[in-house]
């Protein structure tokens, strides 16, 4: 018998493979899945993202090896997890010695404890495509008022065509502890390819972590990112993430922070150009007081690029004495690149400073005339203007050996040297 398919979300996963034993978490998403459909520009969270002609795509989920030396960070000494087409390949990666840090499959996540965590919070369909059909992921504890002696470092690689990589991961920092995750993200001939990633964590009491994402996939691919964050009490959370990479990329981060004394910190650099699309889209919720927190995104569109920033920040109302700041600011470098930038506050406490801002306009004409004027060339000028508006992004990285990693790239692809 024939089963007709008539809903465009089942059709999508139709050919995708079914594990032999179906969780909690998968068979709420699958169910979930049978009543959604892919969002279209009429959703105002996507308004200024179509996706409609990458989801008419057929993807397979295949297995595959990589070279992992072309994307290994030199001289970052972390525990190296490397995930090719979404698939964990344990014979590829390397976990150090360090008692601070316990590494699982995503499996062996206790789902009680994990539905506790997101209770409440909402998903969209790609999410729920990648809890219903995920190929492989961890579950990192960073162990009770424990330091991780070496950087976590998620290498994620895509390899061949119509490739879909829906890799899931969790992060546990315990009340007290501190650790650093570097998350990647490259292709190899990979025409039409997709990669599907969800990221959560949560961030118990006086936790530190730190969240440094890399996103430098070929300009043919596809890459949706939904990331979502818990933070507990006087915890601390920081996130920087710079795109270079895909065709389409969307970052969906949400914070939810659940205790007093908190501090979030998000930064982006994001570069775009040929027909690159550049969407970040962040939620900061402040349920509680005393907390603070600080965004702040810069891009740079060259030829017919489009960036988007929709950043919000959302004050309950019990949570008095919230200092937040939001910040997006572009740059574009020809006529028929643009920004569609939508910074928002949602304040309902009375207690508060809050601040947002956004700024698009083309490089400063008096300063490159100053600097031409000064025997600067006009290439050598422009780069030092950009280097100069996006270096203080960068700067945020503190990671030595992954900002000289980043430097390198930036060298390589655009000619900035910073």
């Amino acid at each position: 018998m024939e089963v007709v398919v008539d809903n465009k979300v089942l059709a999508f996963v139709a050919d995708f493979k079914k594990p032999e034993t179906i969780s909690d978490v998968r068979k709420q998403a699958m169910d979930a899945l049978s009543g959604m459909d892919f969002p279209t520009t009429r959703v105002e969270e996507w308004k200024y993202t179509r996706v409609a002609k990458y989801v008419k795509k057929k993807y397979k989920q295949v297995q595959a090896s990589a070279n992992v030396g072309e994307y290994t960070i030199a001289d970052l000494n972390a525990h190296q997890l490397v995930f090719v087409n979404g698939y964990y390949d344990e014979s590829l990666s390397t976990i150090l010695e360090d008692d601070a840090v316990s590494i699982h499959k995503i499996d062996d996540l206790n789902e009680e404890y994990y539905a506790d965590i997101v209770d409440g919070t909402s998903e969209n369909v790609f999410s729920l495509i990648n809890k219903a059909y995920q190929t492989g992921g961890v579950f990192i504890q960073i162990k009770k008022n424990k330091k991780a002696n070496h950087p976590i470092h998620l290498m994620h690689i895509l390899d061949g065509e119509e490739v879909i990589a829906n890799a899931r991961h969790f992060i546990q920092s315990e009340t007290g502890s501190k650790a650093e995750v570097v998350a990647t993200y490259h292709s190899k001939n990979s025409e039409n390819s997709f990669t599907n990633i969800v990221l959560e964590g949560h961030i118990e009491a006086n936790a530190s972590l730190t969240i440094n994402k890399f996103q430098t996939e070929a300009k043919n691919v596809l890459h949706i990112s939904n990331e979502l964050f818990i933070q507990d009490e006087s915890s601390n959370f920081l996130i920087n993430t710079i795109t270079t990479g895909a065709l389409l990329t969307r970052n969906g981060l949400d914070v939810i922070v659940e205790g007093e004394n908190c501090h979030t910190e998000m930064n982006g650099a994001y570069l775009g150009t040929e027909k690159q699309h550049i969407d970040n889209h962040t939620i900061i919720d402040q349920l509680y007081s005393h907390c603070t927190s600080s965004e702040a995104y810069k891009g740079v569109m060259d030829d017919k690029s489009v960036g988007v920033f929709n950043g919000k920040v959302i004050v309950r109302q019990d949570a008095q004495k919230i200092a937040a700041y939001q910040s997006n600011k572009n740059i574009l470098l020809s006529k028929t690149a643009s920004v569609n930038s939508k910074p928002e506050l949602e304040i309902y406490a009375d207690d508060v400073r809050c601040s947002h801002g956004s700024t698009i306009g083309e490089l400063d004409e008096e300063a490159m005339f100053y600097l031409q004027s000064r025997g600067i060339s006009a290439a050598s000028a422009r780069q030092l203007l950009i280097a100069a508006f996006i270096g203080d992004i960068l700067d945020k990285v503190q990671n030595e050996a992954l900002r000289a990693n980043i430097d390198k790239l930036f060298l390589e692809d655009f000619g900035w040297k910073f």
